[in-house]
């Protein structure tokens, strides 16, 4: 008896995969019915390692903003549950590129947040140089040094598109910028916000120099207020680890040490609201 019941269980999971999503007449498209497939498999590596996406030049994106707004260039495959493939106006969008039809409870092992939204999108990692950062007539431009926080990166990536940067730099020894937490906090500015890593603030002080771009560290020994600082030139921003602050070396690189004024018994601000207040002073300069 167990044995028939076995049989049966089989015959269902194997009726499963092959189940044929006939949409419109179109080719039909085999539905993904278990964790154990590959694809599946290498989603969860790439939601989880840094070197899965580096070695791959990829990285997830989840939701349908983030499928919505990504360049189509970028766009390596997509993956949708089963409930959201009856969504036809979705599914005009998604048979653009290749795709998969995943079983809802195989979905949700796929993504990195608890209440999946039923799209995910792989995308190949953009690459820029440096010189697609500086290149304008008055650069202006957020040096991250150390920042550990994915809220962080992500928010300040996302701030800065708001303030209109034209990239930011992170040393080597920053979050990654495809980790999933970064990617949902940039809200789709990651696919706008030219970014590059180097291996320290030291590295740049050439490029800036010769680009004209003036360096400021936000410093608990700043003299200066942020506010009585002229950011209408080139500009730079260097904003260091949540704890420990800029190194020695990155404080001592910069070409003057700004703070931001505090009240009460506060030392300092939380690194993307610090990055957040002395990107919009530039803004507002600059209008």
């Amino acid at each position: 008896m167990l044995r028939i019941i076995e049989i049966r269980e089989k015959i269902n999971s194997l009726k499963m995969i092959l189940t044929l999503e006939l949409i419109k007449g179109e080719t039909a498209v085999y539905m993904i019915t278990s964790t154990g497939n590959a694809q599946v498999k290498n989603i969860i590596q790439l939601n989880q390692k840094a070197k899965a996406r580096r070695e791959q030049g990829l990285f997830v994106a989840e939701g349908r903003k983030m499928f919505y707004e990504a360049p189509a260039s970028w766009v390596e495959k997509v993956y949708v549950t089963e409930a959201l493939s009856e969504d036809a106006q979705l599914m005009e969008q998604v048979k653009k590129y290749p795709y998969e039809i995943v079983a809802d409870q195989v979905f949700r092992q796929m993504c990195d947040t608890q209440t999946p939204q039923g799209v995910l999108t792989v995308l190949k990692k953009p690459s820029y140089q440096l010189e697609d950062i500086v290149k304008g007539e008055h650069p202006f431009v957020v040096v991250l040094e150390d920042l550990q926080d994915p809220g962080n990166a992500g928010t300040i990536l996302r701030t800065g598109e708001g303030a209109g940067i034209d990239g930011v730099i992170l040393t080597k020894t920053c979050v990654d910028i495809t980790n999933p937490k970064v990617i949902r906090s940039t809200m789709g500015s990651i696919y706008r916000m030219p970014f590059i890593y180097v291996e320290d603030v030291l590295s740049l002080k050439n490029t800036f120099r010769e680009k004209g771009i003036r360096s400021f560290a936000a410093h608990l020994n700043g003299k200066n207020s942020y506010d009585c600082e002229d950011y209408t030139g080139g500009t730079a921003f260097l904003i260091g680890n949540e704890g420990k602050g800029l190194t020695e070396t990155a404080a001592e690189a910069a070409d003057c040490l700004i703070r931001i004024p505090m009240c009460g018994q506060v030392e300092s601000l939380n690194a993307a609201m610090a990055a957040g207040i002395l990107m919009y002073e530039t803004a507002r300069q600059r209008r």
